[in-house]
């Protein structure tokens, strides 16, 4: 065979497991599961894998925007611990203005991600960084560094209640990612937010609003974690800082990287970071199951992220 020839072989290779390797993984999770993880097949193991996912797929969806525009948000997990500060601060006011406060606390942090990225100039690697440290410093200062205990019947079911059978988080994590196929597929935002990860200079020499979307997009990001945290704290029953939203980012960037999103931007693969987060769920799962600590599944998240990076290195280059 000649270079040529294993070239273009390797080049189909990376292509194929870069769109379809997420969904052949996941169904090959499932079948070993069937196969040798003791009451894997029941309605309560299902519904306890979908409302562990659901908060990490609220917060992928957010990231697979940022990725799309060749950015990335290490704040995510900073973001979910301030709004699990502030929701029992405000809960006394009553569950919508607790929750209100808190989306837009990370609606916020998200617009200043944004700025810092589009009109300062920042890497976003490294604007971002500044509010994973200081968020969750904030966060901790708001709840004066304690765990606070949560009563409110109304805003506990966010987390534990159901609306026909199916749990309240696990429906509005579905619903937000229809929502957020539409605004990359049918939306002249979408379109925008792609074409600037494919090419930023060509979008600026467009006349595209290059610096707005990027604002809008971070700004989206840091709302939907916020969501994510009010979920987490929900479901938890308690304001956790200190615990909420650790390494999700790592969680999310996996998630998404995996389902197929290159970090070179100009693709938003919403499907495939679906199936990237029922992917890391089962992983890590099926581990536990298997009587292997956390620590293992986090090794085997990194293992995954890198395989997923240089099959998309591997498309890329060629």
């Amino acid at each position: 065979m000649t270079d040529t020839a294993k070239t273009v072989d390797r080049t189909r290779v990376a292509r194929w497991l870069q769109e379809y390797g997420v969904y052949v993984a996941v169904v090959a999770l499932v079948l070993f599961n069937i196969a040798f993880t003791a009451n894997f097949l029941t309605a309560g193991n299902f519904r306890t894998q979908l409302v562990q996912a659901a908060p990490v797929l609220v917060v992928a969806l957010g990231m697979a925007l940022v990725i799309g525009t060749e950015g990335v948000d290490l704040s995510v997990g900073a973001v979910m611990a301030l709004s699990a500060a502030l929701v029992p601060l405000y809960l006394g006011y009553g569950t919508l203005p607790a929750v209100a406060i808190a989306l837009a606390a990370g609606l916020a942090a998200g617009a200043f991600n944004g700025v810092l990225v589009a009109r300062v100039g920042i890497q976003p690697i490294v604007a971002t960084l500044a509010l994973l440290v200081g968020g969750r410093g904030l966060a901790l200062v708001l709840a004066d560094g304690r765990l606070i205990q949560l009563h409110d019947e109304t805003f506990l079911a966010l987390g534990t209640g159901e609306v026909l059978g199916i749990p309240v988080s696990v429906l509005i994590a579905a619903v937000l990612a229809v929502l957020v196929a539409a605004l990359v597929g049918k939306t002249a935002f979408g379109r925008r937010l792609v074409a600037i990860g494919g090419n930023r200079r060509a979008s600026v020499l467009a006349g595209l609003p290059v610096n707005r979307v990027l604002i809008g997009v971070y700004a989206i990001c840091g709302l939907l974690a916020a969501l994510a945290g009010v979920l987490s704290t929900a479901r938890l029953g308690a304001g956790d800082p200190a615990d909420a939203g650790l390494l999700m980012e790592l969680s999310a960037i996996t998630a998404v990287v995996v389902g197929g999103t290159p970090l070179t931007g100009g693709r938003v693969r919403i499907l495939g970071t679906v199936m990237g987060v029922l992917l890391m769920q089962l992983v890590r799962a099926t581990l536990i199951k298997h009587n292997l600590p956390d620590s293992t599944a986090q090794m085997v998240q990194a293992a995954i992220i890198v395989g997923a990076v240089y099959v998309a290195r591997e498309r890329s280059s060629r």
